[in-house]
């Protein structure tokens, strides 16, 4: 019980430290245990889920008007497409396992990353955004993959398990060209 609780009060001061900074590494990197470690909860898994999808939405919106590179904007356009629709699969997967919700607002965290991006422009923009959009994904992978294996409503373990082979595609696309160009 003790080691839990160490755990836990780790991976709170590990959040709150995150929030506290303007850094976006420091900031994913203080959240991104938690969803990994939170991954059988339904309520928990939807929330962090549709979180991550807003965030990859408005990021992606953001990225279609500043982006400088085509790249970026190419991938604003898909992160849009992608995430709009596993947001779809996992509220249709929620109303069908009886436990529907509206999509909760975004973090602290999350909302701080967008406002970090608004500030940015050029290059500068393109750069901070694939940095971003390497933190969450690899986060988003680690929620998805977590609770596809251990997740305790069926129709979300397969929501999750389809949406971890996009996620892990999108993180594939960012490596591949993470220089920004």
């Amino acid at each position: 019980m003790r080691t839990i609780w160490l755990v836990a009060a780790a991976l709170s001061a590990g959040t709150l430290a995150g929030c506290a900074t303007s850094d976006p590494a420091a900031m994913a990197a203080g959240d991104a245990a938690l969803p990994a470690a939170a991954t059988t909860s339904a309520p928990t898994f939807a929330t962090e889920a549709a979180r991550s999808d807003m965030y990859e939405i408005q990021s992606g919106q953001m990225a279609q008007t500043k982006g400088a590179s085509a790249h970026v904007r190419e991938m604003g356009q898909m992160l849009v497409r992608d995430h709009t629709m596993t947001t779809q699969k996992l509220m249709a997967a929620l109303q069908a396992a009886g436990r529907p919700m509206s999509p909760p607002p975004l973090d602290p965290r999350r909302q701080g990353m967008l406002d970090q991006l608004r500030g940015a422009d050029g290059a500068a923009f393109d750069r901070l955004f694939l940095q971003q959009q390497a933190m969450a994904h690899k986060e988003a992978l680690a929620l998805h993959r977590g609770y596809a294996e251990k997740g305790d409503v069926a129709q979300l373990r397969a929501v999750a398990s389809e949406a971890s082979g996009i996620v892990a595609q999108h993180l594939q696309h960012v490596q591949a060209h993470g220089s920004g160009g």
